[in-house]
């Protein structure tokens, strides 16, 4: 067993642009339900517009960089109107329903439904060559680092800073907005929406405030993962991209400021060291597992079956997550 390859490789994942990309979908489902009450299953197509705002617009509008910056800005804003102005009045469940129904039908136009559009979008193929712009703003962009034994190219290394970067700046302006009277009225909100009414409270305003919000913290994610992985594709966001930001919630807590970010970094943490370790210890003449388990060519399955079973167990014996509050925000599991 290679274990410096192993922990060098957990630790890039654990901190890596996916996470990134994840924890800041994560941190945008929190504003949702976490802070104002919303179910919002839906956050994959917030995170694809952020995706296909930038790709779209440098590699098939051939925008400047001001130009790119007003579509990123225009079009998750216009997402959320669209999806919330007719369902934010919905019950919960119902409200779950439409919005992972929604982001599977943008999932289905970027993927090609639409052959007019294929051009523009780039269908099931996707998108890259849109990341020129990075270089002349990097310092670092002929440099290598490392991560122990992991090597990392400098322009991924100066993405996943300015992702870190993001996520810092975006969980400050979140503490400070959950601790004004706005904030308040979300938390209230979330505990008894007819409360908050019968206090002259517009409700549908707020939760539509929050919508746009949440999405625009999502649509980054989306953006610091297809810069970072050069790439912008359909099926990079389909409902699994939006269940696993609901696990990483779940796992650090819900409500919790800092909810997203240690259950985003436990949560890649456990996916790189289970795939590193599993990788070793199903070598081809090096096994250490019973093949009749575990082999070389279904280890992949494994590692998300643990994964699984270990979010099973924790909201069965910790509902509220790692640092929720019991009485503040938990999952019932009677």
């Amino acid at each position: 067993m290679n274990w410096p390859l192993i922990i060098s490789n957990t630790l890039y994942t654990a901190i890596g642009f996916q996470a990134v990309g994840y924890i800041l979908a994560a941190i945008g489902i929190n504003m949702h339900f976490g802070f104002t009450g919303l179910l919002n299953f839906g956050q994959a197509a917030f995170a694809a517009v952020g995706a296909y705002a930038v790709a779209v617009s440098v590699r098939s509008w051939h925008f400047s960089w001001w130009g790119v910056m007003l579509v990123f800005l225009f079009v998750p804003l216009v997402l959320a109107l669209l999806l919330g102005i007719p369902t934010l009045r919905l019950r919960a469940d119902y409200l779950a329903i439409v919005t992972i129904a929604a982001a599977e039908i943008l999932r289905l136009v970027l993927n090609g439904a639409n052959p007019k559009l294929t051009r523009t979008l780039g269908g099931n193929d996707g998108l890259n060559g849109f990341t020129a712009w990075v270089g002349p703003l990097n310092p670092w962009r002929n440099t290598t680092f490392h991560i122990w034994r992991q090597p990392v190219q400098g322009n991924t290394m100066f993405v996943i800073m300015i992702g870190w970067l993001l996520v810092a700046f975006v969980s400050w302006a979140m503490y400070l907005l959950m601790r004004s009277p706005w904030g308040r009225v979300l938390k209230s909100i979330r505990e008894d929406e007819n409360a908050a009414r019968s206090l002259g409270k517009n409700v549908f305003v707020y939760k539509l405030q929050s919508l746009v919000v949440g999405g625009y913290i999502g649509s980054l994610g989306g953006l610091v993962y297809a810069v970072a992985g050069q790439y912008a594709g359909p099926n990079d966001y389909s409902t699994r991209f939006t269940f696993t930001c609901w696990t990483i919630l779940i796992l650090g807590g819900v409500g919790k400021i800092k909810g997203p970010i240690i259950g985003g970094i436990i949560f890649w943490f456990i996916i790189g060291f289970t795939e590193s370790f599993l990788a070793q210890a199903t070598r081809k003449g090096q096994a250490i597992l019973p093949t009749w388990l575990v082999n070389e060519n279904n280890f992949g399955l494994l590692r998300f079956m643990l994964v699984g079973l270990g979010l099973a167990l924790l909201v069965i014996f910790r509902p509220q997550g790692i640092f929720g509050d019991k009485r503040e925000q938990s999952f019932d599991v009677r």
